[in-house]
């Protein structure tokens, strides 16, 4: 695909890319570039000399000759005072501006690192160094300078290095929303070589022969584009996978600034990198005395760097890296890991370890068939089964309260097929605790630094570690973290260890980072990048189906994720609509125009709120007593390559993305997207390579096929959905007469028993229990790794979970005609017989057939069953259960499902009582019903009624007065008001009395 042009001042010109840089062509220099040199020059003189030289010669010494005495001070101020103390302001000003010049000739000399600040000389500095840039512009030595040449109206394309020098394209902004643009320096040229003799006497045998020895000097960063290992092993070695070979060679050895290489990703200006034997390029020397332009000083930093291949280089262990404070921003980094304490024992990132977890090939399915895509996602997962849960629990109260067309159900659709393998991949992948600590996390250090009166510091990604730690990576140092917080191996990392997380507490704040997404894992390690704090759009090519694959998890996940508040994703170009995961933040637009047309509008009114609330940031607006809402980000998912013409209108909008909270994520198919801040490449083997960020993860995808599946399980636990299905029959109907007693009978409502069966001895016999009341709660099957996730957390082997099922269908036994009690069905679930059953299962059918089966047309049966169903409540589920096991009944429904089926019968029979004008037979099952569901508006109601027909206007009060002492400061629901309202018009005076 040829490459795409945009349009700017000068012309139409070849869009910036960042990806891979190439060497610029050389050009002459202009007659135009010797004119403003000259400029230059003759401002340089005027303000360096002209201006002292006319303050002395003028006005002459403007201080005071003597020490003023107080008489002095009552002096009427004259002209000649006013004049001399403007004379004072100006030889200070003359004096910062001399202090900028020297400092800005210094480091154009240096080539190493940008230019010092000089303290509160911010436009001083700045005409300084345009001036400076212009001067040299013409001479041998004009590089590395930073804004100002593009602002005297001269292009940077202009600026080339000579071949022999490691060129770079300049990536970056366009149409003026350039971040500062660098030329390399002269420094840097050809400063890759050194004396092989040298290296020889070092000790370095191990290399390749002393003539093919190499050195390469890490180039000044160019806007938005620093240089990279990745990037030296690409052009010189052919491959930008071998940059390890370079890091081994390098690592802890000290560089000319003193400081050590102690990460790939961790690398500054103005360091050596020996290279590989075979390193080839025009770039490289191998001698310095081969660089006319390399000056003495650079000769003897690389000599010297040389020597100290044998005993740093070669084979020392990798340091800590305390000396290297990497303020490159545009590198993601991993963090240093510190190793765990019983490593076999801890939890992983991912809430799971063992052999069973081993996650194979992205796209590849793990055993028993469940898409290993949802199983490598721990956070994605927990997300999406908790936003499961909510609705159908939503579902579940609205279909109690008739509030859908009198649909009326106490069973959510049991999913079948790829829904039911979604499922299941999301119960064994789902890691709620790390979600939980990484939401305290955030909340406790936004908590922190609000206290402290210290703003947020911007974050572009954290790493959750493989022993539980998690990393910040800031944008730029920050200061000293608040406790328990430490800093991690750098400046720009701040670090919480797991056991520190597990102490923080809920607060009450705004999320912080509401952005961070999961890309995917490098090291056991993994990342989530803040995308609204990228300075600028990220852009994502490879194959079409690839991209999809990653745009639908981080989709999923910000819509899902239990670190966010609340936020607005904007979807364009999904294939798949994954509107249903979470309505209330995804919404699709139809085309690029209608994204455009959205986030002008948004960007508008996000400037105007920030300038009005005194923000320079919504970091800022974030914490501390202005939080606001109007502060959620707005991250919009760009699947559809734009345009030329759209894309330049993206990257200006983006340009200032960052300060306003809107991240943008834009699919391209040949990498070549101007305006791209930051470049990703997803491959077909689900690598996500992003070179010059120094990343290579294992990508985190969502495939179409799981989108479809994940997708259906929202879909059927919409509420407002229309569906025919029958939804009132439970999945399970056991037979209640006496011909039907059970073999194995479990009672679940309440205290835990079992009957009919031998209690095992030994420390299993928890875990049988366990197992059996997980088996009993999902009569449908239970998958063997949910079985094995839900026992044991934090991972266990194949052979230790299929012994406990082993062991379990011995403990079961086998029915009267043989067949196991624990059985297999097709798709390899583990599924109980009929003869085991429980007594919710029990319970269940009762309601059935008190209400829909024999007791819908005989009024006895339905008030004899309705009776013995209440009679088996005995307490909440698992009653008195162990602590720290059970923690599987989270992803469960069965919380909200049981205390609506105790209601629901209680109201049946209080109807069925009141019907004969029972009223005390009414409330007595009423009051039995409130304790296990006592929110129940309904069976408050209902008592109300009862009460009513009593006739006791005294004890009707007295419960009015009850009912409004529990609602507390939100006070009574609307329907109880009214019904008061009905049936006791003076309550509220009555109430008033009995308080």
């Amino acid at each position: 695909m040829a490459r795409r042009t945009t349009s700017n001042s000068t012309g139409s010109s070849p869009g910036p890319r960042n990806r891979t840089p190439q060497p610029l062509p050389r050009r002459r220099r202009t007659f135009g570039d010797f004119l403003k040199a000259f400029v230059a020059l003759v401002a340089l003189l005027l303000l360096l000399i002209g201006v002292p030289g006319a303050l002395a010669s003028q006005i002459g010494w403007p201080l005071p000759s003597g020490s003023p005495g107080l008489d002095w001070l009552q002096k009427e101020i004259s002209v000649d005072t006013f004049i001399n103390t403007l004379t004072v302001v100006v030889w200070f000003a003359w004096a910062q501006f001399t202090a900028c010049v020297l400092v800005e000739v210094k480091a154009a000399l240096s080539g190493v690192g940008l230019p010092n600040r000089v303290p509160g000389a911010g436009p001083s500095q700045l005409l300084a160094r345009q001036l400076v840039a212009a001067l040299l512009l013409v001479g041998a030595t004009a590089a590395s300078f930073t804004p100002g040449l593009s602002q005297l109206g001269q292009q940077l394309d202009g600026n080339q290095r000579p071949a022999a020098a490691a060129a770079q394209q300049t990536p970056g902004g366009l149409l003026g929303q350039q971040q500062e643009q660098a030329a390399s320096t002269a420094a840097a040229l050809a400063e890759q070589a050194a004396s092989a003799a040298a290296h020889a006497e070092s000790g370095t045998g191990a290399h390749a022969s002393d003539d093919d020895t190499k050195f390469y000097r890490i180039q000044p960063p160019e806007g938005r584009h620093h240089d990279s290992l990745w990037e030296v092993a690409e052009r010189h070695l052919g491959d930008g996978r071998r940059y390890k070979e370079i890091y081994q060679l390098n690592k802890d050895r000290t560089q000319p600034d003193g400081s050590k290489l102690s990460e790939a990703s961790l690398i500054r200006p103005g360091w050596i990198m020996e290279m590989p034997g075979d390193a080839r390029g025009g770039e490289l020397v191998e001698m310095p005395d081969e660089a006319p332009k390399v000056s003495e000083d650079v000769q003897q930093q690389i000599s010297d760097y040389a020597r100290t291949g044998g005993a740093q280089g070669a084979g020392g262990q990798q340091g800590g890296g305390s000396g290297s404070l990497d303020r490159d921003t545009a590198h993601i980094s991993l963090p240093e890991q510190r190793p765990a304490p019983d490593q076999g024992h801890q939890q992983g990132q991912d809430g799971r370890q063992g052999q069973e977890h081993a996650a194979p090939a992205a796209g590849e399915d793990g055993g028993f068939g469940l898409p290993q895509a949802l199983l490598g996602a721990p956070l994605l997962a927990a997300g999406l089964l908790g936003a499961l849960g909510r609705r159908r629990r939503q579902a579940l109260w609205q279909s109690a309260l008739g509030a859908v067309g009198g649909r009326r159900g106490m069973e959510p659709p049991t999913p079948t097929g790829a829904a039911a393998d979604a499922q299941d991949a999301l119960l064994v992948g789902a890691d709620p605790e790390g979600v939980r600590l990484l939401d305290l996390s955030l909340r406790g250090l936004a908590a922190s630094l609000a206290g402290e009166s210290r703003p947020l510091p911007t974050v572009y990604a954290a790493w959750m570690s493989g022993n539980g730690d998690l990393h910040l990576q800031l944008a730029q140092p920050a200061g000293k973290p608040p406790a328990p917080w430490q800093l991690g191996q750098d400046q720009t990392f701040w670090m919480l260890a797991r056991a520190d997380a597990e102490r923080y507490e809920d607060v009450d704040t705004a999320a912080p980072y509401p952005g961070l997404v999961s890309l995917g894992t490098m090291d056991d390690s993994r990342l989530l990048l803040n995308l609204e704090a990228v300075p600028g759009i990220v852009s994502l090519s490879g194959r079409e189906q690839d991209r999809a694959g990653v745009f639908a998890s981080v989709a999923a996940e910000l819509a899902t994720n239990g670190w966010s508040d609340r936020m607005t994703i904007t979807l364009v170009g999904f294939g798949e609509d994954l509107t249903p995961l979470a309505p209330n933040r995804l919404r699709h637009l139809d085309d690029i125009e209608a994204l455009v047309e959205t986030m002008e509008a948004e960007t508008r009114q996000r400037r105007g709120a920030l300038g009005a609330a005194g923000h320079d940031s919504v970091l800022t607006g974030r914490t501390g007593p202005a939080q606001h809402t109007r502060w959620a980000p707005h991250l919009v998912l760009l699947a559809a390559e734009p345009s030329a013409e759209d894309a330049v209108t993206l990257a200006e909008l983006a340009a200032d993305a960052s300060r306003l909270g809107i991240g943008y994520l834009v699919g391209t198919q040949s990498g070549d997207l101007p305006g791209a801040a930051w470049e990703m490449e997803i491959t077909s083997e689900g690598k996500l390579l992003a070179p010059l960020l120094g990343l290579e993860l294992d990508a985190q995808l969502l495939p179409v096929s799981q989108q479809r599946a994940v997708v259906e399980l929202f879909t059927d636990a919409d509420p407002e959905r229309d569906d025919d299905r029958p939804t009132t029959t439970p999945p399970f109907l056991v037979d209640i007469s006496e011909q039907g007693r059970p073999a194995v009978y479990a009672r679940l409502v309440g205290p835990y028993e079992i009957i009919g069966l031998e209690t095992p001895d030994g420390e299993r016999s928890p875990l049988l229990h366990e197992a059996l009341a997980l088996l009993l709660l999902h009569r449908e099957g239970v998958h063997p790794r949910v079985l094995s996730s839900a026992l044991w957390p934090r991972g266990v082997t194949d052979d230790v979970r299929d012994a406990l099922v082993e062991r379990l269908r011995a403990w079961l036994g086998n029915d009267p005609d043989g067949t196991p009690r624990l059985g297999t069905d097709s798709t390899g679930r583990l599924k109980l017989a009929k003869s085991v059953v429980s007594d919710l299962d029990v319970l269940r059918s009762l309601y059935h057939e008190a209400t829909q089966g024999r007791g819908a047309d005989s009024r006895a049966v339905r008030g004899r069953l309705l009776t013995d169903a209440l009679v088996l409540v005995r307490g909440p589920l698992l009653a008195e259960r162990p602590a720290g096991r059970y923690g599987w009944l989270t992803h469960e429904i069965i919380d909200a499902q049981l205390p609506l089926l105790v209601a629901d019968i209680g109201l049946a029979l209080s109807a069925f009582h009141l019907e004969k004008g029972r009223a005390e037979k009414a409330i007595e099952a009423l009051n039995a019903a409130l304790g296990s569901a006592p929110g129940d508006e309904r069976l408050w109601n209902e008592l109300l009624r009862a009460t009513h027909a009593t006739g006791d206007s005294d004890r009707l009060k007295s419960l009015a007065a009850d009912l409004v002492s529990r609602s507390g400061a939100r006070g009574l629901p609307p329907r109880t008001e009214a019904l008061l309202d009905e049936l006791l018009p003076t309550w509220r005076s009555g109430v008033a009395a009995v308080g």
